[in-house]
């Protein structure tokens, strides 16, 4: 067996913090049950981000879908900072205690992962970047990661059943495995070429055996059109400097009529290697930095029981909304039902939280990743990152 659990444990909250089996139980017992509102919101954001992107609301959805209860939440993709409510649960503490912890994790993670992958896309300058980090954690939430990494940015994900759910091409190259089976790395794209439909681009691998530069020129030579791009994968105990190499790898290309072959970079990317080399550097392949992306430390807290605001200490009680104005991006949080009427800047603000589930019944169809990837997309145009 796998050590994952099935959907319908999952759906029944039966995955949850024994605690809140027990709180449940105290309170049906001695007849304490009572409607409160639960906001969920991030005290503070991973590594001093100043904002990050809301991701696993479509999961959050079909969890609590047939409960008595009523959801509102930021829709998928939403860009939110620290203290914002990003959801907010109302009904019977009952109903609901023990789907927390499932409900948290969907976020969490999910969030964390879209997060850094708009870090990524950002800091690239427009260059594609792709996930390939799915052989760094458990197969059993490949899916989540590469949606996750996909509506937060990336131009594709490597795996397949990843990439035919989101309705995309998976991408991938040659890998040192077929260089070091056949022996050589012109050989291995000559191959590549000969068996591979041509739909798919012809990406060579050119660090398994010899230097990338040569390695570069050979494949050149050969394939001339046909050859889309290089990969330079070199491990870090090898890199020496992977700009300059680039950059050399570049000016040999350029010199001798190969303008069209482009520069494919990955293995122990981050962030600030994106921003680096996005001057010279065409496309990126991103694994581990943002598959294993520190999780969004959300919490789930109750603000109201049966109408009258309460929180515990540390928190403000009662429900809020969060107002954005779509023109200059700034944001109030404010008392339910207090309206944000005006923004400095003249806009006007529309509130961030939705209704999406009543009574159980969610309330309209989640939006496809494409559409929230544009949607991630189109927001981190309006914001800058600090600190790289």
């Amino acid at each position: 067996m796998f050590h994952i659990y099935p959907e319908e444990k999952i759906k029944k909250g039966i995955v949850t913090d024994v605690y809140f089996d027990r709180t449940v139980k105290i309170i049906k017992e001695k007849k304490l049950d009572k409607t409160v509102a639960a906001e969920v919101r991030a005290m503070n954001l991973p590594c001093r981000y100043e904002w990050a992107v809301l991701a696993g609301i479509e999961e959050v959805l079909n969890l609590v879908e047939g409960l008595p209860v009523k959801v509102w939440a930021m829709p998928e993709g939403t860009l939110f900072h620290s203290m914002e409510p990003v959801v907010l649960i109302e009904g019977k503490y009952s109903e609901f205690a023990a789907y927390e912890t499932c409900l948290l994790g969907f976020l969490c993670q999910a969030s964390g992962i879209a997060t850094r992958a708009a870090r990524c896309k950002k800091l690239s300058r427009g260059k594609p970047i792709y996930h390939f980090g799915a052989r760094r954690m458990h197969p059993g939430i490949t899916l989540m990661i590469d949606r996750a990494s996909y509506i937060g940015g990336c131009d594709g994900v490597a795996v397949e059943e990843s990439a035919r759910f989101l309705g995309e091409e998976p991408v991938g190259t040659i890998p040192h495995s077929l260089v070091l089976l056949v022996g050589d790395t012109l050989e291995a794209t000559r191959l590549f070429h000969q068996v591979i439909e041509p739909a798919v681009k012809r990406v060579a691998l050119i660090d398994t055996l010899s230097d990338e530069k040569f390695e570069a020129l050979r494949v050149a030579r050969a394939l001339g059109k046909d050859l889309f791009a290089v990969r330079i994968d070199t491990p870090a105990s090898r890199r020496g400097d992977i700009l300059e190499i680039l950059k050399e790898i570049r000016w040999e290309l350029d010199l001798r009529g190969y303008n069209h072959v482009k520069l494919f970079v990955s293995g122990g990317i981050d962030e600030q290697k994106v921003h680096q080399l996005s001057n010279i550097a065409d496309a990126f392949g991103i694994g581990t930095w943002i598959s294993n992306a520190p999780v969004v430390d959300f919490a789930l807290d109750i603000v109201e029981i049966e109408g009258n605001p309460i929180a515990k200490k540390g928190k403000y009680s009662g429900k809020k909304q969060v107002w954005r104005c779509p023109e200059c991006g700034s944001t109030k949080i404010l008392p339910w039902g207090k309206d944000a009427n005006s923004c400095q800047c003249g806009g006007k603000p529309q509130p961030l939280l939705k209704l999406m589930v009543d009574n159980g019944r969610i309330t309209e169809p989640s939006p496809s990743p494409q559409k929230i990837r544009e949607f991630v997309l189109h927001q981190i145009e309006k914001v800058k990152i600090s600190g790289v």
